[in-house]
């Protein structure tokens, strides 16, 4: 199976755990695409579920199939949120995300749900995070220069995100700057020393916050739960 056929397993199996009347978080990315494809499916069968969308990619995309949005003033917790991840850790099923750039309102949503279900293919599975996925740490574009040189500093090793020669700039108006940490060997510690770097808005580190990782593997779909 190809890594897209893997991303579709995991997703289809993640789907199936939403019924109607629920409230979805809905991920952004290639993966969590899918599975707000798939919802969008389902919609067009019958499913009545409203949605917050993580970036206003997937709003458009759920726009597009037919799944109703709503906000975080009409419905503060949500029953179910699906995404995908760039890393998962074995064991802690902590999460690396924002390779997207979504990471913020990813985290948001992540923080407000139920249960937060991720879908990956098997390459996202590590035993420890870090290596060759930078860690995204969204950051404030204002003062950026002395951000990064802060997070140098530190021994981070930031490169501000960029794109078409400028600096990216997230849904929230901020920008990047990706980590090269060998290995995270402390999670919790390295998200409480990074929010304490001024300029700082938030890490991909998404620690506690998954209740089930979904796995597309060769061998079929696998679950891994905390």
């Amino acid at each position: 199976m190809d890594r897209d056929a893997l991303k579709r397993a995991a997703a289809e199996r993640a789907v199936a755990e939403v019924t109607s009347g629920m409230v979805i978080g809905l991920g952004s990315g290639t993966t969590a695409e899918i599975a707000v494809a798939l919802l969008g499916e389902k919609v067009a069968a019958g499913l009545q579920i409203m949605g917050i969308a993580t970036s206003e990619r997937t709003a458009s995309l759920a726009r597009s199939l037919g799944i109703a949005l709503t906000d975080f003033a009409a419905h503060p917790q949500l029953d179910l949120a699906i995404d995908g991840a760039d890393q998962v850790e074995l064991g802690t099923l902590n999460l690396i995300k924002g390779l997207g750039g979504a990471l913020l309102r990813e985290k948001i949503v992540a923080a407000a749900t139920r249960r937060m279900i991720v879908i990956v293919d098997q390459g996202k599975l590590v035993p420890k995070l870090g290596g060759q996925t930078p860690l995204p740490v969204e950051i404030t574009s204002f003062g950026w220069p002395s951000t990064l040189e802060r997070l140098a500093a530190a021994g981070y090793r930031p490169i501000l995100r960029q794109t078409g020669g400028q600096p990216f700039v997230t849904d929230g108006g901020n920008h990047i700057a990706d980590c090269a940490i060998v290995t995270i060997a402390d999670a919790a510690r390295l998200q409480a020393d990074l929010h304490a770097i001024v300029g700082v808005v938030e890490t991909g580190l998404f620690i506690g916050m998954a209740a089930k990782v979904v796995v597309g593997g060769p061998q079929g779909v696998e679950e891994l739960t905390r």
